[in-house]
């Protein structure tokens, strides 16, 4: 028997997913909102029936965080996003204007792509098959290599439990055989219409040169600055409570503190209070080695670990009851790796003059993170207003950052892909929801006559353009109109024939008639009357009366002659 390839029937199996998730995709197409929220909210259901058992395998796969903390995360994704998702249109008639008169209808993406990291393996797996389905779409999953199993497992309970509620078979793929010749091809397949990357630099800039249509997110590398009108025991608790939230992987969580020199002392104390543990610079130097490879890379090894395992890994010891490690820092960039993203429990520290250092720090710190999160605890709301300047997509206020950035904590959409915008290299700079996944269509209604749109525009005045016809013989300037010669006319605007060249002047610009001076115009020229609409200008038009006696032949061709004549001005 011939022996195939891991990395060759690794690239078959995703294009035989990419098949089968395009027939998913068109069968799903077709339904409707019951259709689709009867199958999320299954989905959610089995979701939270399998969290506890979902976040023990992460754990155990990957060795990131802690069993509780991705519980919570796996309810998250599941059961919070329904609640904030479940009432969200996204098929047929999403919006309507009823004054312009146009409609946004909501129509699927295609086929998605998943890219899913290590440090959140099944809590982003079920996020994205939740909004790809309730957008109408079919979803593949390319599951990072060290938490292949743990993914896998979470994409077949959330297929399982679509198909069990009515969805198409295969509404939801993933690789069993992850590599990096499978997600090339799955990034590059046809069927794929749209990519959701989450992971790291490299794979999410893969995800944006495949040539398609992909929503990524940048690294995070968030502050938190506690000014000094701020609640300092408060701050301190939601800053720890969120580093310490699954060891500090989710990308949103503080990486650097910024308190000011007047209240630096009660920080501090608070802090150590709350069990962190302040490294001297020996330790720090140990601890950096420790955390970082090939520069300002994260080891693997040590993310999503315990302080007192990084501790023990450095060489010296901690309290048992210690939270986070932090490492004063004295500047940002080179030679200072705690200003880097530490998707672990370990915090850089630095004190300022005022809010102003505080900004200048934010803004070198962000560079390392730009786009994504930062933080700030205070009681002036002139302080939060001069920080939305800073470029991050999210300034969370009074919060920890893991929760406030996923909407845990916040009034921000539940989400585990949190775009960048441009700062970051993101195409969205919000949390991803389902309406980034569908394509909105534009049904407007005509509201303007399109013949007499000058003529209707009272802000378009432009009488040059009456010269410049009068130089064109046989041209008309479209231009807006005088007042109707008879009073009793209310037309809004003149028809095409009421406009018409001055037989005396040949090539200028009329003025314009009245239906009864444009009908006694032509009498006089040609014997020729016109009936018109406006009765109260000619009362005596009357419409033409059905004949059933043959057509005067040399009465019809005096009357066109008389017209050729007319139209010649003679």
């Amino acid at each position: 028997m011939q022996n195939i390839d891991y990395d060759l029937r690794s690239v078959q199996e995703a294009r035989d997913l990419a098949r089968l998730g395009q027939i998913a995709t068109e069968k799903i197409a077709g339904y409707n909102e019951e259709q689709i929220d009867k199958i999320i909210r299954n989905m959610v259901r089995v979701a939270e029936e399998n969290a506890v058992s979902l976040a023990q395998m992460a754990v155990e796969e990957t060795g990131f965080g802690k069993v509780a903390d991705k519980t919570y995360k796996n309810h998250m994704a599941s059961t919070m996003l329904y609640d904030a998702i479940k009432d969200m249109k996204t098929i047929g008639i999403i919006s309507e204007d009823p004054v312009a008169r146009t409609m946004d209808v909501a129509d699927p993406v295609g086929l998605l792509m998943g890219i899913v990291p290590s440090t959140n393996p099944t809590s982003t797996a079920i996020f994205k098959a939740i909004v790809a389905v309730k957008a109408r779409n079919a979803i593949v999953f390319s599951p990072h290599p060290s938490a292949a199993k743990c993914t896998l497992r979470a994409a077949e309970l959330m297929r399982d439990a679509a198909v069990a509620a009515g969805a198409p078979e295969n509404i939801i793929g993933c690789m069993s055989m992850p590599s990096m010749p499978a997600t090339d091809e799955l990034m590059h397949s046809k069927e794929v219409k749209m990519i959701i990357a989450t992971g790291g630099p490299g794979m999410v800039k893969a995800a944006y040169s495949a040539g398609k249509p992909a929503l990524g997110v940048g690294a995070g590398n968030s502050p938190a600055y506690i000014e000094r009108t701020a609640n300092i025991q408060q701050a301190v608790t939601n800053i720890i409570a969120s580093k310490t939230f699954d060891y500090g992987t989710i990308c949103a969580s503080e990486q650097s503190i910024i308190c000011e020199e007047c209240n630096k002392d009660a920080v501090i104390a608070e802090m150590k209070k709350q069990g962190a543990y302040f490294m001297s610079p020996e330790e720090t130097d140990k601890v950096c080695k420790l955390l970082f490879k090939n520069g300002h890379a994260m080891n693997a090894k040590f993310v999503g670990r315990s302080p007192l395992r990084i501790a023990s890994a450095a060489g010296f010891s901690v309290p048992e009851n210690t939270t986070v490690l932090v490492g004063p820092q004295g500047g940002v960039g080179e030679g200072y790796p705690l200003s880097y993203e530490k998707l672990t429990s370990v915090l850089a520290f630095y004190v300022v003059k005022d809010w102003h250092e505080a900004c200048e720090l934010s803004i070198e710190l962000l560079q390392n993170g730009i786009g994504h999160t930062m933080s700030l605890h205070t009681e002036n709301k002139n302080i939060v207003l001069e920080f939305t300047r800073k470029p991050a997509s999210r300034i969370l206020v009074n919060t920890g950052s893991s929760m406030g950035g996923t909407g845990a904590s916040t009034g921000l959409l539940p989400s585990f892909t949190l775009g960048c915008g441009t700062w970051g290299g993101s195409s969205i700079s919000e949390n991803l929801s389902p309406l980034h996944l569908v394509n909105v269509k534009k049904v407007a209604y005509g509201i303007k006559n399109c013949s007499t749109l000058a003529a209707d525009d009272v802000t378009f005045n432009h009488p040059e353009l009456n010269n410049m016809a009068a130089q064109v013989p046989g041209t008309t300037a479209n231009v807006a109109p005088a007042p109707c010669a008879a009073a009793s006319c209310n037309a809004a605007a003149p028809t095409p024939a009421q406009t018409v060249s001055s037989p005396a002047n040949s090539g200028s610009m009329s003025a314009y008639l009245s239906p009864a001076d444009y009908q006694n115009q032509n009498q006089n020229n040609s014997g020729i009357s016109y009936g018109v609409g406006c009765n109260s200008c000619s009362s005596n038009a009357q419409a033409p009366v059905a004949s059933d006696q043959p057509i005067d032949t040399n009465q019809l061709n005096d009357m066109i002659e008389a017209l050729v004549k007319a139209m010649r001005g003679e």
